[in-house]
């Protein structure tokens, strides 16, 4: 069986390739509404956070063979436990990333990280947008909500646990976009336009995620962007195909050759 570290859309689709090709596939993810997709599917899943641990026991519970990690390009803290884990027990480990995107534009500003997007936020203050998620909001509370001049508008999925994380820090409900994307130019345009958003902060997460997108538009609006750089992990093996993976999976993990597909 292969492990495969899903909760995106195209890790789904990855993992249902490996399904496809012969390999029998659990995939892991956070959130029950992801499990719900991935069933629907056709795939099985686990769900709920893993430390290095509990990854390393499933591994050897389920008869692991090789671990494929397709979290997404910010889950540093899921790929670094499935990097430890697959090493403690001994099975490979593959990495799927997104192809990285590079953007020019004077009104773009790349940062290394969350705490300093919120520090340089801090200084150019206006109407902020976040399309960071929920798991960092803390980092631009605590570093703009006091602040004179700003208003901080959160964008985020429409789940209860972020309205309530909202709430606790204090960020009030008229400056929650509480919806799921990816959006078109346009649609950013508009939303950009109805709160009078003057700063957009961002991830760098693929195409995927509509970052051009985001990017595009707030570029046209004459809008500043802070873009936050992905995190850098040496993941060993990395691929933004499928082939490669599947490739490398056929190298590693051999099937009989009638199971292949």
């Amino acid at each position: 069986m292969i492990l495969v570290l899903a909760g995106t859309s195209d890790a789904r689709a990855l993992a249902l390739r490996i399904k496809e090709v012969g390999y029998p596939v659990l995939t892991t993810v956070v959130t029950d509404h992801a499990a719900n997709e991935l069933r629907q599917a056709g795939l099985e899943v686990y769900v709920g956070r893993l430390t290095a641990a509990d990854m390393e026991a499933l591994i050897q519970q389920q008869d692991i063979k090789a671990v494929v990690d397709a979290s997404h390009p910010f889950a540093e803290e899921a790929s670094k436990n499935a990097i430890s884990a697959a090493h403690s027990a001994n099975v490979p480990y593959i990495r799927y990333e997104r192809k990285s995107q590079p953007f020019r534009s004077e009104k773009l500003t790349v940062v290394k990280d969350y705490e300093e997007a919120a520090l340089l936020a801090a200084e150019k203050k206006g109407v902020i947008l976040l399309t960071t998620g929920s798991k960092t909001l803390h980092i631009f509370a605590e570093k703009l909500l006091h602040l004179p001049n700003v208003r901080l508008i959160a964008r985020m999925l429409p789940r209860k646990d972020n309205i309530e994380k909202c709430e606790q820090l204090g960020i009030p409900q008229k400056n929650i976009v509480a919806i799921q994307g990816p959006f078109t130019k346009e649609f950013n345009q508009a939303l950009f336009q109805q709160f009078g958003v003057t700063l957009l902060i961002t991830k760098e997460s693929g195409k995927e995620g509509a970052v051009d997108e985001k990017i595009a538009a707030a570029e046209e609006l004459g809008i500043e962007t802070i873009l936050i750089r992905r995190p850098t992990l040496d993941y060993g093996t990395v691929y933004s195909e499928f082939s490669g993976v599947i490739t490398t999976l056929y190298r590693l993990v051999p099937q009989p050759i009638n199971e292949r597909g």
